[in-house]
């Protein structure tokens, strides 16, 4: 029997099809023009065509040094019991954002898109934390580099920071020594890192450098949902919340003011802000011996 399907989409659905499977990973090589024309047996305009069709679907990109590769930044879009994928990972990280890690299930999203909660289960191919956390890194839009390795992971770190502020849930899905390998996050590595080129470090030292600074941001961010809870329970910023407690613990409070110094005030921000730069100068001295001086 004839294959209606146009030989352009064959192809397509094939390479799909592998990069769904795991054959084709995020970052790999997909066939070249030519090599699409020998394995498939067609004239290089349908080789072409195809390429372009899995470009405009955001299943592959171009980068300068290797050709096409496997896109980084997002999953292709791909029909999960006739619905849209990316379509399933923003009602999934909808649920997140409004109630929490603990509302998100299967179940939850099923209900939303009114389709059975086994075929959702049966189409996805990693678990929901895994896709919501993806698809919020795959979020950033990644500015020109500031000159500097120092100038650079500042910027990095804030990146990282802006993402948590919006998705509160995001800190607990984060693991330092058990990153998941899936395309938004590898795309922040890979963005963050290039701070460190150039300045003679070994890739130990590049891990652990990268690794203290995810640690800060993820560190300080896991405490953003606790206080947004609890200015939504009390109706209190922490600021006005310590000046309450001067009523209640007056002595404790008090003292802890007199020694912290007069105009002393602590929240999320500054902690952050100032812990990031502390890490930064300490830094200094693992990067500085080894800069490459030119």
């Amino acid at each position: 029997m004839t294959d209606p399907q146009p030989p352009y989409l064959r192809i397509v659905a094939d390479v799909e099809r592998r990069i769904a499977d795991g054959s084709l990973r995020p970052g790999d090589p997909v066939p070249t023009t030519r090599a699409i024309m020998r394995e498939w047996g067609v004239a290089m305009a349908t080789a072409t065509k195809a390429l372009t069709a899995l470009k405009q679907a955001g299943a592959i990109e171009s980068t300068s040094r290797v050709g096409a590769v496997v896109a980084r930044r997002r999953l292709p879009s791909r029909s999960v019991g006739g619905l849209d994928r990316d379509r399933v990972v923003r009602v999934a990280m909808g649920i997140a954002d409004a109630d929490g890690l603990a509302a998100l299930s299967a179940r939850a999203v099923a209900a939303k898109l009114g389709v059975a909660t086994v075929t959702l289960r049966e189409h996805l191919d990693a678990d929901l934390p895994q896709l919501i956390a993806d698809a919020a890194f795959a979020e950033i839009e990644y500015p020109q580099p500031p000159p500097g390795w120092r100038a650079h992971l500042r910027v990095a770190a804030r990146l990282q920071w802006a993402v948590y502020q919006r998705h509160p849930w995001l800190p607990r899905l984060v693991s330092i020594v058990r990153p998941a390998t899936l395309p938004g996050l590898l795309a922040y590595a890979e963005w963050t890192l290039r701070a460190l080129d150039g300045l003679g470090l070994d890739q130990r030292t590049r891990l652990h450098v990268y690794a203290a600074v995810v640690n800060h941001v993820r560190g300080t961010a896991v405490n953003i949902e606790g206080e947004a809870g609890a200015e939504l329970d009390t109706g209190m910023t922490s600021k006005q919340w310590m000046t309450a407690r001067l009523a209640v613990d007056g002595p404790l409070v008090a003292h802890i003011a007199r020694v912290a110094g007069p105009g002393a005030d602590v929240d999320l921000e500054s902690l952050f802000d100032f812990g990031l730069e502390r890490l930064l100068d300490g830094l200094t001295t693992v990067v500085t011996p080894r800069k490459i001086h030119r």
